[in-house]
C-alpha cells in the first residue's frame, strides 16, 4: 500500500483544490480524461499538463508543470513509471503540496524523494475511486 487512508483523505480534502493532471489530453479514451472529470465534479480545479497543451474540460492546458503561471496543490501523474520520477521532482520544484501516482504507476525512489521534500504522496491508487468513498 502506497498511501495510508489519512494521507489520502488529507490530499483529497485539506491540501487544496488545484490539481495539475500530468498526461491529460483531449483524448476521451484515456483514463486521465475521465479521472479529471470526476475531480471537477468534486470541486477540484484541474490543470491539463501535456506536451500538446490542449484545453480539456474547459481548462487551459500547459506543456509542463513549470509553464503553469500559478500555484498547484496536487500533481496527479498519468505517465508510466519510468517517467513518473522526473514528474515528482518537478512537483517538488513547483512547490506542490502532494503528488499522486495513478494506478500502476510506482517509483519507490521518487516516493522517498517527495516525502523527504515534505510532500504527501500516494502511489498506485486513483483519486476518482477514493474521493467518493470519503462520504
Amino acid at each position: 500500500m502506497y498511501g495510508d487512508e489519512a494521507t489520502i483523505r488529507r490530499i483529497l480534502t485539506e491540501l487544496g483544490d488545484t490539481w495539475a493532471v500530468v498526461g491529460l489530453s483531449a483524448n476521451q479514451r484515456r483514463a486521465a480524461y475521465g479521472v479529471a472529470q470526476v475531480l471537477q465534479h468534486y470541486g477540484k480545479r484541474i490543470v491539463p499538463v501535456h506536451p500538446k497543451a490542449e484545453t480539456v474540460h474547459g481548462e487551459q492546458g500547459y506543456a509542463s508543470l513549470a509553464d503553469i503561471p500559478f500555484e498547484v496543490d496536487v500533481v496527479d501523474v498519468f505517465v508510466n513509471s519510468e517517467l513518473a520520477g522526473a514528474v515528482a521532482d518537478e512537483a517538488v520544484a513547483k512547490g506542490a503540496k502532494a503528488v499522486w501516482f495513478q494506478l500502476g504507476v510506482v517509483d519507490e525512489a521518487a516516493h522517498e524523494r517527495a516525502r523527504a521534500a515534505g510532500l504527501d504522496m500516494v502511489m498506485d491508487r486513483c483519486p476518482a475511486i477514493e474521493i467518493p468513498l470519503l462520504g
